[in-house]
Order: structure tokens, then C-alpha cells, then sequence
């Protein structure tokens, strides 16, 4: 872990080797704000994850399918929805909206939260965090998955 990025911040996030490890131990992830909008970024996200082959499920009340898949309101009905305990809660929302998801991903026990590529919020981060949650800020999944293929 790795909190060389926030000088005197209390929450240690994963670094790159913590990362490799997640993504490849992962296979049921919950992505919170996805779009069935082709020309939305986080769809090409939930593409590249479905495509790699994790287990995805859309957590989007405004939706009713990303890529053929339900989507669900909550992360306790993706928990449900996936079959068996959520690894990776990837977010796409506005960090000031993010304190919420970190709480309903401690409370349905997630193995990591991860928030988006812009998305910094260290509130969300600590109470992930003391909740037993990893935690990865301001990166981006799919990027993520490129370079660990490369690597």
C-alpha cells in the first residue's frame, strides 16, 4: 500500500503491486454508476471488465441493463444479483456522493472499493478503509487491466 500520493492523509491506498493483486484475485464486481449509454466512458469500462471476464453487475436506479446485464438500485441487490460477496465496488459517481457507497459497501462487506479515474474523496476513502475495505482512488479500471495484460 501506498500513500506516497497524499502526504498526511490517514488512509493507505493499494499500490501498483496491491492493485495486480486485486484485479487478479477479483471476479464480481459491482459497478456503481453505469451507463447504457455507448457514448458514456464508464460503458467502455463495464465492456473491458465483462470482456476480462469478471462477473459485473450495473448499479444504476436509473437503468434497466448496461450491455444485456440487470441492473440493480443497491449494492445489498448486487451482493444478491452476483450470487456471493461483491470483491470490487467500482465507482462512477461525483465525489461528493461517494461517502454513502463506501457505507453500503462496508455493510454488504466488499473486498475493495474502488473509485474512478477524478474521483478523490478521503472521507470515502476512510471509511472504506475502517471498515476493512482496500481502497483505490483516481485510477481507472480498465487502464488498470491494460497494463497488468502488458505486464
Amino acid at each position: 500500500m501506498s500513500n506516497a500520493d497524499s502526504p498526511g492523509q490517514p488512509v493507505q491506498l493499494l499500490d501498483d503491486s496491491g492493485i495486480v493483486e486485486l484485479l487478479r484475485t477479483a471476479r464480481r464486481i459491482a459497478v456503481v454508476g453505469a451507463s447504457s449509454n455507448p457514448a458514456r466512458p464508464l460503458h467502455g469500462v463495464f465492456r473491458t471488465l465483462v470482456d476480462a471476464g469478471y462477473q459485473c453487475v450495473p448499479v444504476n436506479p436509473n437503468e434497466t441493463a448496461v450491455e444485456g446485464v440487470p441492473a440493480v438500485a443497491t449494492l445489498a441487490e448486487a451482493e444478491a444479483a452476483l450470487g456471493g460477496r461483491i470483491d470490487i465496488v467500482d465507482v462512477f459517481r461525483r465525489p461528493e456522493l461517494t461517502d454513502e457507497i463506501a457505507r453500503e459497501a462496508v455493510a454488504v462487506g466488499a473486498r475493495a472499493l474502488w473509485l474512478q479515474l477524478g474521483v478523490v474523496n478521503w472521507e470515502t476513502a476512510r471509511i472504506a478503509a475502517e471498515g476493512g475495505l482496500a481502497v483505490v482512488m483516481d485510477r481507472c479500471t480498465a487502464i488498470e487491466i491494460r497494463r497488468i495484460a502488458r505486464s
